[in-house]
């Protein structure tokens, strides 16, 4: 008898010599979701149609009778060969320029005459990975959606890329391309070149090259969009105010005939070196700040997302947390080492990891910066992180996770639709708040300092032998090899304890006896309680249900930029610098500590004749927040160390004040067109380094302290206690100015009587140019004047789009503005702008004076009007479903009642406009000897005889 073991090999022996059937292949996965243990929130709705085109939809009303649509197609510049590079943005480009059935030009007015502006609720754009097309329907309707999709459907499969079109938008993607040259592109390009010689990523920025995109024939661009759009690598989105069960059946009919085509595969991506170590490179350039960037890199790693995966991750961010706190702090100190650091890892498309060690220091100080912040990196590597770190970091976390679990069931469309962005481009599972928050509280014994230092050891790639990058103004004294000697000093030196962090209690939570209420009074038709305190504090109450746990504040008090005087115009220059002065118990990095997991925050701003503060927190926090309020005017800081960051900023804004034509013109137009009025003109740098914090409190302390005060306060919260809160804090106070000032005198402001042509000069790049038209028109006094001349902004935006973008090629953004002040006495401009290549700046003059000579010469076309008002009507009419609309309509409520009536006339008045109206306006207002002609040319350039 043989042995059991031998027939037992015996049999294994004759099976492997038989043929096998071959096993069934396993289904790719469609979702990231199907190979996570990471549950997906149910209310999304995920599919694909036998085509392989994959579908997200929604149901969401925040707002109320809106939607979304996102057409992702998985291509952009990585998936361009040599000879196509810029392709995927010209294709962008080309879907709004005509398709089977939509002849040319027709798409946007399309969607203007459904109430879309374009730009503002038509967009699209292109990026390394993805190319995205976006819609913002402002009404719920069928027949609203279904044009949406079609148009969709049309940029997926029906483009025609007319030769003549081509041409004509060639110009526009050229000018796109021209603009975005600069200081700010030539560093960026310097730093991919440095890290990262062999990744393909960098030559491939996704605007292209000249050369390539003036090769680029109708013919390429077809190809190249036949060939990359393709069902399997295409994804709608739809979120918003519709039935999922309507949604699902209406892409199916619109695109399940599709045909389905293999998708093409991506080009090598290139790689990461990870051996690359111990090379260094300066780069100068006049406009840019100092920077020192240590730099090693890893492999890339596949981490999918799973729920270890993200505990993980967590305690990465809270050790990168705990370090970069702890660079803040240095930062804040009264002679600080750098201006600012910060350490991360970040990945590099699919090819590999970086970690950067980032310096930011004032002129010449990069040596003291790198000492500093490698010394607070190595340490903490080393020695690890304290409890209360870790706690503070774990506190942050903590509250965004509860307050997103609070707020779920009112999270808005662009919430979501940008968790299915990070589920088709990240892989990340878009799971539900209240799970994320069970996970969290599962997993919080676990997030322990040993912990955290562990999963940080894992994550970042240590600094050794680093590559060393260095950028500013002037190049380092000793060069490449004094950087290297100070980094290896930095590693040589010996580790310092780490300072323990300030705690306490936050001490400004009695501010005296609560305040009387003088008078309660209740708006029926808009539900606006106006209450006022026997102290003269104004607030406004407006409760809603629109966003669930959130309340919005804004806080308006006397003065603002009104004590600026010819005089003294810098007066109210630091105002946004007082909350870094902390305040008078506690700095701001202790506030940082005894305010960590609170959603509170403070700022201010000298904003046209008021001091203006905003907030958004929680239910929970609303009392802390109107102590922190409260707390910084009654006792701000006014500390040192905010002179010290002024002044550095200060420094760069002089720097680059017209290192680029837009940031020329910015800085110098408003001198110009106030006539040269102190208030409105740059002043000399010696002026902004004199400013301190003490000549701040000089000349803005009393209003603070005196200044009438009107608090408006928007969102989810309980009338009572709300009125309570703010009777403790604000209605506490000692007795303010009843009324706002008049400013009878300071608010004057003069137009210069100087018009025709003026000359800016910039020091970007040869090519570039700015065309601005600016007319005097009044201020906003009058209602029916003030939203006249906001749809003559609209038609001249629609016109001016027409001549010099489409019809000329010449701009990629030419616009209209038009503003009217508030604050300034008889102020108003209306302005019509476009940048060019210099070689366009006649061509583009005389474009837009023809086009406002038309506006003037007859009535504006049926078609334009309508397109030009439809948006407006979507803006009034949805203004009030959201908290955001409510604050800006309610703000000031008291002291400005006029703005509640002109918002509920706003619709009436528009719909009676009338062409001729616009055409009255036109003659009015924009007459061609009374513009200010400011061209924006680079120095050297010869400017127009006129």
């Amino acid at each position: 008898m043989l042995h059991r073991a031998f027939v037992r090999l015996l049999a294994l022996f004759l099976l492997a010599a038989l043929p096998l059937a071959p096993a069934a292949a396993k289904p790719a996965p469609v979702w990231a979701f199907e190979k996570s243990d990471l549950a997906p929130d149910p209310a999304f709705r995920f599919g694909r149609l036998p085509n392989g085109m994959r579908y997200v939809i929604r149901y969401n009303a925040t707002p109320k009778g809106t939607a979304e649509v996102r057409l992702q197609i998985d291509t952009g510049s990585l998936d361009e060969r040599d000879n196509e590079r810029g392709f995927a943005h010209f294709v962008e480009h080309m879907a709004f320029n005509g398709s089977a059935h939509v002849p040319e030009g027709e798409m946007v007015k399309l969607l203007e005459r459904a109430g879309l502006a374009f730009g503002a609720d038509t967009n699209a754009q292109t990026s390394f990975e993805q190319t995205m097309y976006l819609l913002s329907l402002p009404r719920n309707e069928p027949r609203l959606l279904d044009t949406a999709l079609m148009l969709m459907r049309e940029t997926a499969s029906e483009l025609t890329f007319a030769p003549d079109a081509v041409e004509r938008e060639r110009g526009v993607v050229l000018s796109e391309l021209r603009d975005g040259q600069g200081y700010a592109l030539e560093n960026s390009k310097d730093q991919s070149a440095f890290l990262y010689p062999q990744a393909h990523y960098r030559d491939r920025l996704p605007i292209g090259t000249v050369d390539s995109l003036k090769g680029a024939t109708a013919e390429a661009l077809k190809a190249f969009w036949q060939r990359e759009y393709v069902p399997a690598k295409s994804t709608l989105i739809v979120i918003g105010d519709y039935d999922p069960d309507a949604v699902e059946a209406a892409i199916k009919a619109r695109f399940a005939d599709w045909p389905a085509r293999a998708p093409a595969k991506r080009p090598d991506q290139g790689k990461v070196l990870l051996a690359q170590q111990g090379t260094t490179d300066i780069y100068l350039d006049p406009a840019l700040s100092e920077r020192v960037t240590v730099s090693r890199h890893g492999r890339w790693r596949r981490e999918p997302d799973t729920e270890e995966s993200r505990r993980v991750n967590l305690l990465r961010q809270l050790g990168y947390g705990v370090i970069n706190r702890r660079l803040q702090r240095l930062s804040r100190l009264p002679d600080p080492p750098f201006r600012g650091a910060g350490v991360g890892t970040s990945e590099v498309f699919h090819i590999g990891r970086t970690t950067n060690l980032v310096i930011d220091t004032a002129d010449k100080g990069w040596r003291k910066g790198l000492l500093a912040a490698a010394r607070v990196t190595r340490e903490a590597l080393a020695r690890g992180f304290t409890e209360a770190e870790v706690a503070e970091q774990l506190a942050g976390t903590r509250t965004a996770i509860e307050n997103a679990a609070a707020s779920a069931d009112t999270r808005s469309n662009d919430a979501l639709v940008g968790a299915v962005l990070q589920l088709l481009r990240d892989d990340k599972v878009p799971t539900t708040p209240a799970s994320s928050l069970e996970r969290l509280n599962r997993h919080a014994a676990s997030f322990t300092p040993a912990a955290v230092l562990a999963a940080l050891r894992a994550d970042a790639i240590p600094l050794a032998n680093p590559l060393i990058r260095f950028q500013g103004r002037s190049a380092p004294e000793g060069g490449e090899q004094a950087l290297r000697a100070a980094w290896n000093e930095a590693q040589a030196a010996p580790l310092q304890a780490a300072t323990s962090a300030t705690s306490g209690t936050f001490a400004y939570t009695d501010f005296g006896p609560p305040g009387a209420v003088a008078s309660d009074q209740t708006r029926a038709d808009l539900g606006l309680r106006e209450i006022r305190f026997a102290n003269g504090v104004r607030l406004n109450l407006k409760r809603t249900d629109l966003e669930a746990d959130r309340v919005l504040l804004r806080l308006h008090i006397d003065g603002g930029e009104l004590l600026d005087t010819k005089a003294n115009p810098t007066a109210t220059e630091m105002t946004a610098m007082l909350p870094t002065g902390g305040l008078g118990k506690h700095s701001l990095d202790d506030l940082q500590t005894l305010l960590a997991g609170r959603s509170v925050g403070t700022n201010i701003a000298s904003s046209g004749d008021t001091f203006a503060m905003a907030a958004a927190t929680t239910r929970r926090d609303l009392e802390l927040q109107l102590d922190l309020m409260a707390a910084q005017i009654t006792d701000p800081g006014w500390r040192t160390s905010a002179d010290v960051i002024y002044h550095q900023t200060m420094t760069n804004f002089f720097a680059r004040i017209d290192a680029t034509p837009s940031s020329a013109l910015a800085n110098r137009l408003p001198s110009i067109l106030s006539g040269g009025d102190p208030r409105f003109t740059v002043q000399a740098p010696e002026t902004y380094q004199a400013l301190t914090m003490a000549r701040l409190k000089a000349d803005i302390g009393g209003r603070l302290a005196h200044g009438a005060i009107e608090l408006t306060m928007v969102g989810d919260f309980d009338p009572e206690a709300a009125v309570a809160m703010v009777a403790r804090t604000f209605g506490a106070l000692p007795p303010r100015e009843p009324d706002f000032l008049p400013y009878t005198a300071e608010r004057e402001r003069s137009f210069t009587p100087k018009r025709g042509i003026t000359v800016i000069r910039h020091k970007g790049a040869p090519n570039q140019a700015i065309v601005r038209y600016v007319w005097p028109t009044t201020d906003d006094s009058d209602p029916v004047t003030s939203i006249g001349l906001e749809l003559l902004q609209e038609v001249t935006g629609i016109e001016v789009l027409d001549t010099v973008r489409e019809a000329l090629g010449k701009a990629y953004s030419p616009g209209a503005a038009s503003s009217l002040s508030r604050v300034w006495r008889g102020w108003g401009t209306f302005t019509v702008n476009a940048s060019v290549d210099l070689a366009d700046v006649a061509a583009t003059r005389s474009a837009i004076e023809s086009t406002i000579a038309g506006l003037a010469a007859k009535p504006v076309d049926d078609d334009i009007l309508a397109r030009a008002r439809a948006p407006m009507r979507e803006r009034i009419d949805n203004l009030l479903k959201t908290n955001g609309g409510w604050l800006a309509l309610v703000d000031r409520a008291q002291s400005q009642p006029d703005r509640i009536a002109r918002y509920q006339l706003a619709r009436q008045r528009l719909d009676a406009l009338t062409a001729a109206d616009l055409q009255a306006l036109a003659r009015r207002y924009l007459a061609p000897d009374q513009a200010v002609v400011a061209l924006v040319l680079p120095e050297g350039a010869e400017a127009p005889a006129r």
